[in-house]
């Protein structure tokens, strides 16, 4: 049985999203339940804005759909992989992925 552990970060947990075709990953975002619920619905990724305080549709405004090919759970039960078909840049920005900058050190 799948248990998700939903109390660990009150009602949010961390959403990994990787690219189906290339494996890059393409962002971190959050979801709640009911994003959770509702991306199994339709089929695309959907989130919780932790911002905003709401759900939201990954390419609502954008047209930078994330349709599912996959959800993953890792083994703690509080981390998921969404693997997608990205539609465009994942980013706001226009980047591609939101990891596009390289830190060379800490100093």
């Amino acid at each position: 049985m799948i248990t998700i552990d939903w109390k660990k970060m009150n009602g949010l947990i961390p959403a990994v999203v990787q690219d189906v075709k290339t494996k890059e990953v393409l962002m971190l975002a959050y979801v709640s339940e009911e994003a959770l619920k509702l991306t199994f619905q339709t089929g695309f990724a959907h989130y919780y804005s932790r911002s905003r305080d709401e759900l939201w549709k990954k390419g609502g405004t954008s047209g930078h759909v994330q349709k599912i090919s996959e959800v993953r759970l890792d083994c703690d039960g509080d981390t998921l992989l969404y693997i997608v078909d990205q539609t465009g840049p994942a980013c706001h920005t226009g980047e591609k992925s939101c990891f596009f900058t390289k830190i060379e050190s800490m100093g």
